[in-house]
Order: structure tokens, then sequence, then C-alpha cells
């Protein structure tokens, strides 16, 4: 049993905070006191082709009003920001693009890139006004080089936009259902936001429950 493991955000030796020893899977957790982020053991991590299975699974349908209206705190902040000549990317669209095909049928210019659905690399080499990652950033193996490739993303003023499901001190991890995908691999709090900002030069950071945008 491993005590201690490098962060893959900041480096840093994060100590063992809970084992799931269900027999939905065996994962060991730890919890970075530098980033204050929490992550799965790497040696425990799906490879891409569980990974891509277990996405395949997800019963997302663009048309379900319920759907819409989950993701409808990110699509309502980019709206009243920019107009529909702004360029966007829907990064990590997923295999049912809901931010990206709500925007576009708003009028907006907004492109998906997935690598298991959307692999189009090109669309990684261009600038954006925003950029739009729904439910993302918990899957990410090497979540420092992904917020790099998100940074390098934005053109000068442009916006990152993040939903995911922050973790506080008041949660309870052992029953925490957003652990129990098992693609969802690092945790972040608003702690673990703040030092991204710091990190990747960030001009300000807004956190509204699930919706974090960094500017």
């Amino acid at each position: 049993m491993t005590q201690e493991h490098k962060c893959s955000l900041c480096s840093h030796q994060a100590k063992l905070f809970y084992q799931d020893k269900t027999k939905r899977f065996e994962c060991d957790y730890f919890l970075c006191e530098t980033c204050h982020s929490i992550f799965a053991d790497s040696a425990k991590l799906p490879n891409a082709a569980k990974e891509k299975e277990r996405y395949e699974l997800h019963d997302d349908n663009v048309e379900d009003k319920g759907y819409q209206k989950f993701v409808s705190p990110m699509t309502q902040a980019i709206q009243e920001e920019y107009k529909r000549s702004a360029k966007g990317l829907d990064f990590g669209a997923g295999r049912a693009p809901i931010v990206s095909k709500l925007m576009q049928s708003a009028g907006y210019d907004i492109e998906q890139y997935d690598p298991f659905f959307h692999p189009n690399a090109a669309l990684l080499k261009k600038k954006y006004d925003y950029v739009a990652a729904c439910e993302v950033v918990e899957h990410f193996y090497h979540p420092h080089k992904e917020f790099g490739l998100l940074k390098s993303l934005l053109d000068e003023d442009a916006k990152l936009y993040i939903m995911t499901d922050l973790y506080d001190t008041s949660i309870d991890f052992a029953k925490w259902y957003y652990k129990n995908d098992m693609t969802h691999v690092f945790f972040y709090s608003q702690e673990s936001f703040e030092w991204i900002q710091k990190e990747f030069g960030f001009k300000s950071l807004q956190i509204e429950k699930r919706l974090v945008i960094f500017s």
C-alpha cells in the first residue's frame, strides 16, 4: 500500500486519503496539501479503451430538457458575455456535445474537440475567444499538462469556462457520488482552482457552485 503519491497537478507529494474497497473497483485516493486536490492512484486509472467504453455508456441526449438545464449556467454565462461571432471551442465535447449544440442552435460560432469522439487535433493549434469544458476536468490524468493546453487555446482577454463538482471538507468522500464514476480521477477544491489561477497566470477566478470561470 502506497502512503504517498506525486500530485499530477502541482508535483508535490500527496498523502493517502481514502481507500475504495468496493467490488465496483478498488482504488486509493490521495490528498495534496499543496494544491488541495484529491486524485486517484495513477496505477489504477482505466486505459483508453476502458475509458471510451465508459463514455459510450453515458445516456446523454442533447434534446433532453433536464440535461439542457444542467449545462445552462455555462451556456447562459457565455451568451451573456460574448456575441455570436466570437470564436469558441467545446473542449472535451463528448459523444453528445450538448454545450456546442445549444450554442450553435443559438447562432454561436463554436467548434467541438474531444480526444475520443471529435479528435480534430488541428483545433488545438488555434486561439479562441472562449473555451468551454463541461464535466471534463475531473477526467484529466495529467491536469497540469491539460490546463497548460487550455491556457494556450485562449486568445488575449479570453475566458475559460469549466463545470465540475468541487470538493470541500463538508463532503463525506466515502459517500460522495462524484467519485463513483471510474473515469472521474481528479477532484478540485476552491483552493485547487486558486492554485491553478496563480500557476497559469489567469487574471481572475470566479466560482459559482459548479461553474468556474478563468479570465
